[in-house]
């Protein structure tokens, strides 16, 4: 009677621990971003030589913490990129590649749809709130394994628009258009937490562990899942000057201005953003 007991409890255990779903972790992504890098000089340049030797993607790794409804989206510690990342001399011009600030966090309430960032621009910080914006997503019938994970195929349109930004003549222009994403996604619902990379929070039911958008002009591919993670670090970033959503779009029009006004001239330092 023991023995059978026993062996009943063993069973049970095995059929909790195959139907367990993981509710907090942390997932490392690595994002590959390809870059369009247009530049205009008239001081005798030549803008197809210098763009053919710019580097065509770039790298980075980021961490997702997930738990109690909570994410804290982060960037890790940056890897060493390509020459030109550092600033070496092209074409009689310095190239400084840079994207956003390695210092960003990105909180985010999925049950409340609340978010609050903190977002460096240059030497100054601020803590941005606003609402996550639900997309509206068409689901697949369409799965892959990733990871271990079986997943399921979303697709979704995002309009919006986009920063281009131009070098002619030494004056920067930065230029706010119109733009579509398409985007592909892969969530997987055993992993039932409505997350994912970057600033796509409260979207899907699952955990998305890859997004492609715009066919492949930058991809979040998802490297490791843990189920260990530091909850304590799970919380709101505070510590730096408030500001709406379209205050810190000023804030930032006026960064680029001043980066517009320092960089003209002969041998002058193009920055480049991805």
């Amino acid at each position: 009677m023991m023995k059978l007991f026993a062996i009943t409890l063993l069973a049970t255990g095995a059929l909790f621990s195959a139907t367990a779903q993981q509710t907090q972790g942390k997932v490392v992504f690595e994002r590959t971003v390809q870059m369009q890098i247009r530049i205009a000089t008239n001081d005798g340049g030549n803008d197809e030589a210098i763009q053919n030797m710019l580097p065509k993607t770039r790298k980075d790794k980021f961490e997702l913490s997930f738990a109690n409804n909570t994410t804290i989206w982060k960037q890790m510690e940056e890897e060493p990129q390509d020459d030109m990342g550092s600033g070496q001399a092209v074409g009689g011009m310095q190239i400084r590649m840079i994207g956003a600030g390695s210092d960003d966090v990105l909180y985010s309430q999925l049950e409340t749809t609340r978010k609050v960032e903190l977002r460096e621009l240059g030497t100054k910080k601020f803590i941005v709130e606003d609402s996550i914006k639900p997309m509206n997503w068409k689901l697949s019938e369409e799965t892959k394994t990733i990871l271990g994970h079986l997943c399921r195929k979303a697709t979704s349109q995002k309009i919006g628009t986009r920063m281009m930004m131009n070098m002619d003549n030494g004056k920067m222009e930065r230029k706010e258009i119109a733009d579509t994403s398409y985007i592909i996604a892969w969530f997987a619902s055993d992993i039932p937490v409505s997350s994912g990379p970057a600033e796509y929070q409260a979207q899907l039911p699952g955990m998305i562990l890859e997004l492609d958008i715009n066919n492949g002009k930058t991809i979040y591919q998802a490297l490791e899942i843990s189920p260990k993670v530091d909850i304590a670090s799970i919380k709101e970033p505070k510590g730096a000057k408030k500001l709406t959503p379209a205050e810190f779009n000023k804030e930032r029009d006026k960064m680029f201005e001043e980066m517009g006004r320092n960089n003209g001239g002969p041998g002058r330092t193009i920055r480049i953003s991805n």
